[in-house]
């Protein structure tokens, strides 16, 4: 077997599609998206496509390995969400190809079940107890929200106030035997992040999220140490490299996003590392049907795995959701705020190839909001 091309889809609301054909009929599908950057990573796509056309596909390793270190310059969201979706799509191929789901192939199912969470409340949360009650009777068991909007670098008291009241909110709809995890975004100085963690306790966050942004994860074992909530991070991060230094730091939770962080074959490793120091993985997934898929395929074969985000009805979905491109979509019918594990071949979910190539051709330019402060500075998002 031979691949033969590799395709790429803008879709709406704001997604990059990968499809990779062989020879012998087999197709594979990725996700390899930069959220606002879709264009570029497709750019990447086409560039990397020079070093598979004719290759074998089931040589998945080694592919990676000449895809991420075969440039002089290695590395960043661009290059390793490229070769996440392209690695996405090969094991695809090599689950149809064997004819079994990918979770086989990394070693079988370590749980029968996979429990997802549901998001609420925006990107400046509002009306988080009127939607938490909702999906607490669409039965869901956890729930993950925006700690805040836009803040400044050390805020008032009533914006402190504010973030604990509406996780206050939350956690009296959800009670005891659900849980909310809360997230900062990075929106959180570390100064701020330290200010409000004590006061969030009480109410016993599943995690709080990216409390720094990552280009202070030096700043890490500060935060981790001022709290006992657990917390986590890992979206912004791109390589098992980048979280070495992180899992030391008493995170509890490593949320590595299989769209960004070389796709499947690095999310398993980085699940490894993690559980070698006491670390859990929750993958970092507001994205697409396939970004799903695959995350789901390495959350059944990872026994440290706590929870996925998904992104049904999230608040970035916007003229498409997350069933839409899908011919089938049981595999992601979620019971008392749990998924049973995928059976089909590969990445265990049929796109609708004609529905996606009609929306490439409206196609999206998505692009993150820039925030300002009051004064005028730029805020972070």
């Amino acid at each position: 077997m031979r691949i033969t091309g590799l395709e790429t889809f803008p879709v709406p609301p704001r997604w990059l599609f990968l499809r990779i054909s062989t020879d012998e009929g087999i197709v594979g599908w990725g996700e390899p998206v930069v959220e606002g950057r879709a264009h570029t990573v497709a750019a990447a796509v086409d560039e990397l496509s020079e070093l598979l056309v004719g290759r074998d596909p089931l040589a998945i390793e080694d592919h990676w390995q000449v895809m991420t270190k075969g440039g002089f310059y290695r590395g960043g969201p661009v290059l390793s969400s490229a070769v996440a979706g392209i690695d996405q799509a090969l094991w695809d191929i090599a689950g149809k190809s064997y004819g079994v789901p990918v979770h086989r192939l990394l070693g079988g199912p370590v749980r029968e079940r996979v429990r997802v969470y549901q998001w609420i409340g925006g990107d400046e949360p509002s009306d988080v107890a009127e939607a938490a009650a909702e999906q607490v009777e669409a039965g869901f068991t956890a729930v993950k929200m925006n700690g805040s909007g836009r803040l400044r670098h050390i805020d008032t008291p009533a914006e402190l106030d504010a973030v604990v009241s509406r996780v206050a909110a939350v956690r009296e709809v959800l009670g005891d035997e659900r849980d909310v995890a809360v997230d900062f975004h990075g929106r959180f100085s570390t100064a701020m992040s330290r200010r409000v963690l004590p006061r969030l306790e009480p109410l016993s966050p599943l995690f709080v999220e990216e409390p720094v942004l990552p280009e202070n994860t030096a700043k890490v074992r500060d935060v981790v140490t001022s709290t006992s909530i657990p917390i986590a991070l890992g979206e912004r991060l791109f390589s098992r490299w980048d979280f070495r230094d992180v899992l030391p730091s008493g995170i509890a939770v490593a949320q590595p996003d299989l769209s960004h962080a070389g796709g499947i074959s690095e999310v398993r490793r980085i699940a490894a590392m993690a559980e070698a120091h006491d670390v859990t993985l929750a993958p970092h997934c507001p994205l697409g049907p396939l970004a799903l898929a695959a995350s789901l395929q390495v959350a059944f074969a990872t026994p440290n795995f706590l929870i996925q985000e998904q992104s049904r009805g999230i608040h970035y979905n916007v003229g498409s959701d997350l069933l839409d491109y899908l011919v089938d979509p049981s595999p992601f019918r979620f019971d008392e705020g749990h998924v049973a594990a995928p059976q089909a071949p590969g990445l265990g979910v049929e796109i609708d190839e004609a529905k996606v190539r009609e929306a490439a051709e409206r196609g999206h330019r998505w692009r993150s909001p820039v925030w300002r402060d009051s004064d005028g500075a730029f805020a972070e998002w």
